[in-house]
């Protein structure tokens, strides 16, 4: 049987996929500034808690949007990069970015008019 959600909405999985909290930030991360080790990631994410940044990795691992390559030397070392199969959502995240220069004035504008609206209607009803 077909989730009703998908049926209405066919992007929902990639929606969840790439856009749940977290894997944006970490994916741009690594694809802007190329490999890293974990200290790197949470140096460049200073908000995401090292529980989550563990976790987050190890989803994006398992789904194959990063790399994680261990280096058996003393100390251990490892590495995260984007994968290939990652990379394919850059052209995603740079349409995005577009649209975020390009729209999100909009929508700061379209906000504060909500807002003053809303203010004025409580104000009103109020008396």
């Amino acid at each position: 049987m077909t989730d009703p959600a998908q049926q209405a909405c066919p992007i929902n999985p990639v929606v969840e996929l790439v856009f749940s909290r977290w894997t944006t930030p970490i994916l741009w991360t690594l694809e802007h500034h190329g490999r890293s080790r974990f200290n790197e990631l949470q140096r460049l994410l200073p908000t995401i808690t090292p529980k989550v940044l563990t976790q987050r990795l190890r989803q994006l691992e398992r789904d194959g949007l990063i790399t994680r390559t261990y280096h058996a030397e003393i100390p251990p070392r490892v590495e995260y990069a984007i994968s290939e199969l990652g990379r394919t959502l850059v052209p995603v995240f740079d349409a995005i970015a577009n649209w975020s220069d390009a729209h999100l004035p909009q929508v700061t504008t379209a906000r504060r008019a909500y807002d003053t609206a809303r203010a004025e209607e409580e104000a009103w009803a109020e008396g």
